[in-house]
C-alpha cells in the first residue's frame, strides 16, 4: 500500500510540475508577444509623431487621429540635447529616465505599467529624440486575468486530480482489502474455504484464481500428511495380523518342514504386500493426490492390476470369494492400458473388492472389467448390507462409517483413500447402493493414449 502511495504521489506531484510549467510557458508567451506588439504599435506612432513634430506636417496627426486608436495614456514627447548628452530643451519628457534613453539610436524600454519607444534624429545640425509613452492596458489587465484564471485552473486541477486519484485508490484498495479479509478467514480448520473469483475482475481475479489453485496444492498435501497414519495403520493392519497369526499358528506346536516352509512361504507373501502397501503410501505421502504429479506414471495393464488387486484380497482373507468377468474386453489389448502408479490403482481396486467382501454375508465381490470409447470400465458389485440412501453423500468422508456396519471392524479410511488415488489418475469413482440389497462401485480410467 505504501508503495501504491508513493507512485499515486509522484505521479500528482508530476502533473503538478508539468501544469505549472505549462501556465508558466503560456504567460511567458503571451507577455513577450504582448510587449513586442505594444512596442511596434509605439514605434508606427512615434514615427508619425517625429513627422509633425520635426517636419511640421500637422497633417499627419490628423491623420492619425481618425485612423489610429489612442491608447492610453498616450504621451508624445522630444527632447533637444547636445554633444554631450546635456538636455536643451525638453518637451513632456521626464528626465529621470534619461539615462535609459538611447542616444545614438532606438531605445524601447518599460518603467513601471508605462512603455516607452525613443529614437535620435539629427535635423539642421541638432539632436533630437522623439518618443512615445503610454500604457499597455491589455498587459495591465488582460494578461493579470489571463494570469488569475490560470492559477485558479490549476488549482482546481490539483484539487480535482487528488480527489480523482483518492477515488481511483478507494475503488482500488477496497477490493485488495475484501480479498485480505477472506484470506485471513483461511487456517488449517477450513482449508476447505476458497477465495470468490466472481466478486473480482481483472488481476485480481487472476490472483484469487492462483490463490485459489495453491490453496488446492496446500489442503492436499495437509490432507495427505494428516492422513498418512490412519492409511497407514488402516492398509498395514491386515498384513501384519497376517503375518503375526502364521508365525503364532506355526510355532503353537511342532510342524513337520514341510509345514513350516508352507508357512514362512504365506509370511513372505504377507511380507511382500505389505512392502507394496507400504511403497505405495510412502509415494502418497510423497506426491500428495496432485494430479499434477505424474512424472513417475507410466502405461500399465488394468487386468493384470485387477488379477494382482484379488491376489491380494485372497491373501488377506481366506474367507473372501471374488468372482471375475473378462468377457467384456476388447481384442486390442492396448485398451486395457492405463497411465499410472501400479501400487496406487492395486492399493485402491484392492480396498473396494475387500469392502465387497466384507460387507456381504457370503464374503463374494463381483468384478466386471470391459472398455468404451477412451477408456475403461470396472464394475465391482456385491450382495451385502448396503448403505442407507441418506449417508451416500457421506460415504467419502475419511473416518465416516454407515450406521448399519457397528457388527462389522473397519475405520471409515478405505474407500476416500481409494477415491482420491482414482481422481489422482483423472479417473472418476461412483457407487450406487440400495439398502440391504449391495452396492456398486463404478471405477472410469482413461486409457493411455502415447504421445
Amino acid at each position: 500500500m505504501r508503495s501504491y502511495n508513493k507512485t499515486l504521489y509522484a505521479l500528482i506531484a508530476i502533473l503538478i510540475i508539468y501544469t505549472v510549467s505549462f501556465g508558466a510557458f503560456i504567460m511567458y508567451s503571451i507577455t513577450n508577444f504582448a510587449f513586442s506588439d505594444f512596442y511596434k504599435r509605439l514605434d508606427f506612432r512615434r514615427d508619425l509623431a517625429t513627422e509633425r513634430m520635426l517636419n511640421g506636417k500637422s497633417n499627419q496627426k490628423d491623420w492619425s487621429l481618425r485612423h489610429l486608436e489612442e491608447l492610453h495614456n498616450q504621451h508624445e514627447f522630444i527632447v533637444e540635447f547636445d554633444e554631450k548628452a546635456n538636455i536643451i530643451h525638453n518637451s513632456g519628457f521626464n528626465v529621470a529616465l534619461w539615462e535609459r534613453v538611447d542616444k545614438q539610436g532606438e531605445a524601447n524600454f518599460k518603467e513601471g505599467n508605462t512603455f516607452y519607444s525613443t529614437k535620435l534624429y539629427q535635423q539642421a545640425g541638432k539632436n533630437y529624440i522623439v518618443g512615445v509613452s503610454a500604457e499597455n492596458y491589455f498587459y495591465n489587465h488582460h494578461l493579470r486575468y489571463l494570469q488569475n484564471l490560470l492559477i485558479i485552473a490549476l488549482l482546481l486541477g490539483v484539487l480535482f486530480v487528488v480527489v480523482v486519484s483518492l477515488l481511483v485508490k478507494r475503488s482500488f484498495i477496497k477490493p485488495i482489502h475484501g480479498l485480505i479479509d477472506e484470506v485471513k478467514k483461511i487456517g488449517s480448520e477450513n482449508l476447505y474455504l476458497r477465495l470468490s473469483e466472481v466478486k473480482y475482475k481483472g488481476v485480481l481475479r487472476k490472483l484469487a484464481d492462483t490463490f485459489n489453485r495453491m490453496l488446492n496444492r496446500v489442503e492436499t498435501s495437509f490432507e495427505t500428511q494428516k492422513n498418512f497414519i490412519s492409511n497407514a495403520s488402516h492398509e498395514l493392519n491386515t498384513p501384519l495380523t497376517s503375518i503375526i497369526g502364521i508365525a503364532d499358528l506355526a510355532l503353537s506346536k511342532d510342524r513337520t518342514v514341510e509345514q513350516y516352509k508352507e508357512a514362512m512361504q504365506k509370511i513372505v507373501d504377507a511380507a511382500g504386500n505389505l512392502e507394496k502397501k507400504t511403497s505405495a503410501l510412502l509415494l502418497l505421502a510423497r506426491t500428495g493426490y496432485e494430479r499434477n504429479n505424474k512424472l513417475n506414471f507410466k502405461p500399465v495393464r488394468i487386468d493384470q492390476i485387477i488379477m494382482d488387486a484379488e491376489m491380494t484380497v485372497k491373501a488377506i482373507n481366506e474367507r473372501f470369494h471374488i468372482k471375475t468377468d473378462f468377457s467384456m474386453l476388447p481384442d486390442d489389448s492396448m485398451k486395457l492400458k492405463v497411465n499410472g502408479l501400479a501400487p496406487l490403482l492395486q492399493l485402491a481396486i484392492s480396498n473396494v473388492v475387500s469392502n465387497a467382501c466384507k460387507y456381504s454375508s457370503n464374503h463374494t465381490a463381483y468384478v466386471a472389467l470391459g472398455a468404451f470409447e477412451n477408456g475403461v470400465l470396472i464394475l465391482i458389485k456385491d450382495e451385502g448390507i448396503g448403505i442407507p440412501e441418506k449417508e451416500i453423500s457421506y460415504i467419502y468422508d475419511p473416518y465416516f462409517r454407515a450406521s448399519n456396519t457397528q457388527h462389522v471392524s473397519g475405520y471409515g479410511i478405505g474407500l476416500p483413500l481409494a477415491r482420491n488415488i482414482i481422481k489422482m489418475h483423472d479417473g472418476e469413482l461412483s457407487i450406487t447402493s440400495t439398502l440391504g440389497q449391495g452396492t456398486t462401485v463404478r471405477i472410469e480410467l482413461p486409457t493411455f493414449t502415447p504421445i
